[in-house]
């Protein structure tokens, strides 16, 4: 069976191939969608394509690392690792607190992660997070808090299965925002109910399934009842 990144770049291709010729017939709302293949930014509008117009910018890593400089995200590369026969890190860097025009930074600071992690999280941080902080609760995000990229580990720690995510550094877990005026937004604190810190967060989440690959959140189960599980890839997991 077709693994499922090969799916994801057949449809990225038909897509493509759909929009070339839709395009060629004057079709000015598949341009809106992106579907016309303009390159796309750490700026443009979060919508239903975002994840797969991202992916083909950044899926080599030379492409990952030049779109991050243009972006003005600080990111420096790191030497491949092995730690263990499932615990492989590739093209990964640290990533550091500046994006052009943001104030926010990580917490800890400098993680390492994936280029494509790195991408993502630029993305998300730029066309969700900052702007829902704005409208929903009034003020500005200084920091965000996690609670970790990369662990040399298999998914819930079990000691057979597969491998998470987080052992290639390609996840991240987000447990709160530190804002503007002294307010910090927890995941495990905020999320039920609906206070605008809850909205703020399910903003996000949402906003996040069309950015990474696989987004978890304390919907899906206990496990992740005091963060937002982010993964880069094609991938298509949203709860």
């Amino acid at each position: 069976m077709p693994d499922r990144c090969a799916k994801a770049r057949r449809l990225g291709t038909a897509l493509a191939a759909a929009a070339a010729v839709l395009g060629a017939a004057g079709c000015s709302r598949l341009a809106d969608m992106g579907l016309d293949g303009r390159p796309l930014t750490v700026d443009t509008p979060i919508g239903p394509l975002t994840r797969w117009r991202l992916l083909r910018n950044v899926d080599e890593p030379q492409a990952c690392r030049a779109w991050l400089e243009d972006a003005g995200v600080a990111f420096t590369p790191v030497t491949d690792r092995a730690e263990d026969s499932f615990c492989v890190v590739s093209d990964a860097g640290t990533l550091g607190d500046e994006i052009a025009g943001t104030d926010v930074r990580l917490s800890p600071r400098r993680p390492m992660m994936t280029c494509q992690l790195a991408a993502a999280m630029a993305v998300w941080r730029r066309g969700s997070v900052e702007p829902a902080a704005r409208e929903l609760l009034g003020a500005d995000v200084r920091r965000m808090d996690h609670l970790g990229v990369y662990a040399c580990r298999r998914i819930y720690n079990q000691s057979a299965g597969r491998a998470s995510a987080h052992a290639r550094a390609a996840a991240i877990d987000i447990a709160g925002f530190q804002l503007s005026d002294g307010r910090r937004v927890s995941v495990a604190r905020h999320w039920p109910g609906d206070t605008p810190e809850a909205r703020f967060l399910r903003r996000i989440r949402d906003d996040a399934c069309q950015v990474f690959g696989t987004t978890l959140s304390p919907d899906y189960n206990a496990a992740h009842a005091d963060h937002l599980h982010l993964e880069s890839g094609w991938g298509g997991v949203c709860v």
